[in-house]
């Protein structure tokens, strides 16, 4: 499929990647934010509903011909997609985890986070070690600070079962971090598709004020 030179001329080093997103509306209203950002691809990895779905291309109102979709990916063939120094980000789909994470309350806050993860996703209890050794160790930090660095991949997980470990362990081993959208006390998470919103125009505006740093800077040189 070939795509607008508009698009193109305006695609950012801004990748998505959809982790078990299974709700048509949220999949084909994230296509269309991604399409909006100017995402240079969007991938989704096996669990995620068929992008070509009708009710997908009818949230998506023509995202799925302005952003390459890569559909139906293994985990392990996701790396294929991305450039060497691309960091993957993980969108915060549990916030008591990740706030135990960044703070130093006590361990049984946080093994109250651990049983929330889990409950996420399908892992039992009595198979958690102690040290949590199974878990990737992911630094969090608030959305909007600086990440976009180095070309940046932000995975979104579904609302039913977050996001998977195999998003956590790529992550990891590409020096990406947690991303955490704070919310008020009380509400348990954001809507999947307003959470890509957040954070891809979070990630075209760090871009953009990079870009306009550097034209500054070129122009008193």
């Amino acid at each position: 499929m070939t795509y607008p030179e508009k698009q193109l001329h305006h695609s950012l080093p801004l990748l998505l990647i959809c982790d078990n997103l299974r709700d048509p509306g949220n999949l084909g209203t994230i296509l269309r934010s991604a399409a909006g950002a100017g995402c240079s691809k969007v991938l989704l990895t096996k669990g995620c509903v068929d992008a070509w779905e009708p009710k997908v291309l009818r949230a998506g109102m023509g995202a799925h011909f302005q952003v390459p979709i890569i559909n139906n990916l293994e985990w392990d063939t996701v790396p294929n997609y991305l450039t060497p120094d691309t960091r993957v980000y993980v969108a915060d789909n549990c916030g008591l985890y990740a706030q135990a994470q960044v703070s130093s309350n006590s361990s049984d806050h946080t093994k109250g986070a651990d049983r929330r993860f889990l409950k996420f996703h399908k892992y039992e209890e009595k198979d958690m070690d102690t040290d949590r050794d199974w878990l990737p160790e992911l630094e969090v930090q608030n959305y909007n600070l600086d990440w976009t660095e180095a070309p940046a991949a932000v995975v979104i997980g579904g609302e039913t079962h977050g996001v998977s470990l195999e998003s956590l362990q790529l992550a990891s081993s590409t020096g990406g971090k947690r991303l955490l959208i704070p919310v008020v006390p009380g509400v348990d998470s954001l809507n999947s598709a307003m959470a890509a919103s957040i954070l891809l125009f979070e990630g075209k505006r760090q871009l953009w004020q990079r870009a306009e740093l550097l034209s500054r800077n070129k122009c008193f040189h």
